[in-house]
């Protein structure tokens, strides 16, 4: 942890296609092997497939998928007295924004036989019904913290 200066946040210049920063990190959550322009199109002709399935705007239909993924509250660990405690903690907006990304992108890959486009379109279909795998992570990080409550006094 830096002890002189706070690290700057940089802002993400938005994407091409619809100018959105959301957008732009899930491209770069895509991306393998800094072959950005491979995402772009994985992201862009995945955004088609939800534009031919659900008959509305993708963007929207996104970003009802990330709404619907955020977490709010997430088990972080700490010592006391020997003990580690898992303590329930309200999780940062930016950080709810990484995690929601990182968990579909996570989840769409982790699905076989199809290609990515595909994959990663039926996660956040799924996501924007408040389904799939993106959304029970979610769930069981809510179900952790609330059995975990307990121990909430031990926050820092």
């Amino acid at each position: 942890m830096a002890r002189r200066r706070v690290a700057k946040k940089r802002s993400v210049p938005g994407d091409s296609l619809y100018n959105s920063e959301v957008l732009s990190k899930f491209i770069n959550k895509i991306m393998k092997e800094g072959k950005k322009s491979k995402a772009e199109a994985i992201c862009y002709e995945c955004f088609d497939i939800i534009r031919k399935r659900e008959k509305r705007n993708p963007m929207e239909v996104f970003l009802k998928a990330l709404d619907n993924v955020k977490p709010v509250l997430e088990v972080r660990s700490r010592r006391v007295g020997g003990a580690t405690y898992q303590i329930p903690t309200e999780v940062r907006s930016e950080r709810k924004e990484a995690l929601a990304l990182r968990w579909i992108v996570h989840f769409a890959r982790q699905k076989k036989g199809k290609p990515t486009k595909e994959k990663l379109a039926q996660e956040i279909i799924m996501a924007s019904r408040g389904e799939g795998l993106a959304v029970k992570k979610k769930e069981d990080t809510h179900r952790m913290a609330e059995a975990n409550r307990a121990f909430a006094h031990y926050r820092w």
